[in-house]
């Protein structure tokens, strides 16, 4: 696959630019054509000595896939019809011209999830992967539904967490800025009043003015001294495994946020390991697909033993167990359906059991934290206010008196 820069013209007459992976130039112009342009001329792009990275399709867009297809292939639709018709109702550009190239591939002889699974990060292992299993089992509309339910829930949770970060972040950053502006602009006016009268300053507003003289006069060392701090730490964690392990460690074990971190992550994970044992995938190869997906290195070095675990004859709820990566109730629940046979029903209620416990965390998180953030806040705005005018009231008690 070579790299073509190409200019082309849209059905409104606007010219457009970019640059697409295709084998030849007839087949640059076919994947232009079948995302509504015309070809005006292209030539090789340049071969940069790094790779450049492919990038993930938004979740909106996957979730919009799943949806259209499975709809699609529920009706009777052919794959290619279908996949032509989702192409044309993209809006993103980018997402056109990704539904073009599975098509080529599809044209060419590959099945959906190879197609799909050529497209670099676009398509995680594990959409590929129950793609290919719903395609072997002629279940590729039911596969379909339970991925684009999985992405609803976790495009809902990220919305949640969003709208939990929006007061917070707000109040901190005009908080800190309503501090700076004072310590820069208002403190060292202050600071000409209290040294003309010669009284003593209690040590809160000694502080106060020595916090605001450094920032005046050594702040391009504090911006050097967190920049310096902050690319060594990114590059110990980039370049020490064991380092990078153990800050995921600490940020399973940070108070409150920790804990919330662990139940998002083990929810998700047990929502794919839910819909791919439902869906006939082994157990050892669901856990090797759910090891890049867990976003946390302390998890997937215990996903990584369970596997070892379990390929070496263990039962699930005792590889869990051995591990320490689930609570003793989700043991016991997996152990319930082992014994029962009903396995399959015990993940499925271990999934629900863990969204509804990240849902009801999420919204305690929400309740504690901004009137928290309020008290801190607040308290920080009160010593500062209490550091300044502490002395002015001193100044004129003895005007007074």
């Amino acid at each position: 696959m070579s790299c073509f820069v190409y200019r082309a013209i849209d059905a409104s007459g606007q010219r457009q630019q970019g640059r697409i992976e295709a084998r030849s130039l007839a087949e640059l112009e076919a994947l232009l054509r079948q995302s509504g342009l015309e070809l005006i001329n292209a030539r090789l792009a340049k071969s940069w000595p790094w790779p450049t990275p492919t990038r993930s399709l938004p979740l909106r867009e996957r979730i919009h896939f799943c949806f259209h297809l499975e709809q699609l292939a529920r009706a009777g639709v052919p794959l290619l019809d279908a996949l032509q018709d989702l192409q044309h109702s993209a809006k993103r550009r980018e997402t056109r011209q990704l539904i073009g190239r599975v098509i080529e591939r599809i044209e060419a002889g590959s099945s959906l999830s190879q197609a799909l699974r050529a497209q670099g990060k676009a398509f995680d292992e594990v959409f590929c992967a129950l793609v290919h299993v719903g395609e072997c089992s002629g279940q590729l509309p039911q596969v379909l539904q339970s991925l684009s339910d999985s992405l609803k829930r976790e495009d809902e949770l990220r919305a949640f967490l969003g709208r939990i970060l929006i007061y917070p972040s707000i109040v901190l950053v005009l908080t800190l800025a309503a501090i700076v502006c004072a310590l820069l602009f208002v403190v060292p006016q202050l600071t000409q009043l209290f040294q003309s009268t010669g009284q003593p300053l209690p040590l809160q507003t000694r502080a106060l003015i020595g916090l605001s003289a450094f920032l005046q006069h050594q702040w391009h060392w504090l911006i050097t001294a967190l920049l310096l701090v902050s690319l060594s730490i990114m590059a110990w964690l980039h370049w020490v495994p064991q380092a990078a392990l153990l800050w995921d460690r600490c940020m399973l074990r940070i108070p409150q946020l920790g804990e919330l971190y662990r139940k998002i992550i083990l929810a998700r994970f047990a929502k794919l390991f839910a819909i791919m044992y439902a869906s006939g995938i082994a157990v050892v190869d669901i856990l090797v697909l759910t090891q890049a997906l867990a976003g946390n290195r302390a998890v997937r070095r215990a996903l990584e033993q369970a596997s070892t675990l379990i390929a070496e004859g263990q039962q699930l709820s005792v590889a869990f167990a051995a591990v320490d990566l689930f609570p003793p109730l989700s043991i016991h629940m997996l152990r319930i359906g082992e014994q029962t046979g009903s396995l399959d029903t015990a993940l499925r209620n271990l999934s629900y059991f863990y969204e509804r416990d990240v849902s009801e965390s999420v919204a305690r998180f929400e309740a504690m934290l901004e009137p928290a953030l309020s008290i801190v806040m607040g308290a920080l705005m009160l010593w500062v206010a209490m550091a300044s005018l502490a002395p002015i009231y001193d100044i004129v008690t003895q005007m007074k008196t």
